[in-house]
């Protein structure tokens, strides 16, 4: 099956590209306002100030920290049934199901324990190799930064 450039995302991590596919299907106001954001630049320069070995990398916080996100409002969950496994792309969030806005994470193995509890909006295609190399810590000493981040259709 051919690539949906309007639904697949081009992430340039320091090592090369990384290619999501976004998945409108189960969450579309996620995959909406990540491409929105995309679009905006607003990923461009963001850090991974969270990644944790076996479990997952986190990114999209403009402030590094992990309890920043953009100045749109927050996004109501779309909880679906799509397994958290190894490149799933998910939505981070508050306690609040209610409060994901620009912070996401992408599942280095199987997290099965976070299903229906956060909001799977794609999957990493090619690149997994990029993710897997990123500095670890929570935050990471000098974390693995986006590039940049576009919808491929934009390219």
């Amino acid at each position: 099956m051919a690539a949906d450039p309007e639904n697949t995302l081009i992430m340039t991590l320091e090592g090369g590209p990384v290619t999501i596919r976004l998945r409108p299907d189960l969450a579309p106001g996620h995959v909406e306002r990540i491409k929105e954001l995309s679009r905006e630049g607003f990923y461009d320069g963001v850090v991974f100030h969270r990644v944790i070995p076996g479990f997952m990398a986190q990114g999209g916080d403009p402030t590094g920290t992990g309890s920043g996100g953009s100045e749109k409002p927050n996004l109501k969950a779309e909880f679906n049934d799509e397994p958290h496994v190894r490149g799933v792309c998910s939505m981070a969030r508050t306690p609040n199901p209610n409060s994901a806005n620009s912070q996401f994470f992408i599942c280095f193995d199987d997290a099965t324990f976070l299903d229906r509890q956060y909001t799977v909006w794609g999957e990493v295609v090619e690149g997994m190799d990029l993710i897997d190399a990123l500095p670890k810590g929570e935050p990471p000493r000098e974390p693995g930064k986006i590039v940049s981040m576009r919808v491929a259709a934009d390219a």
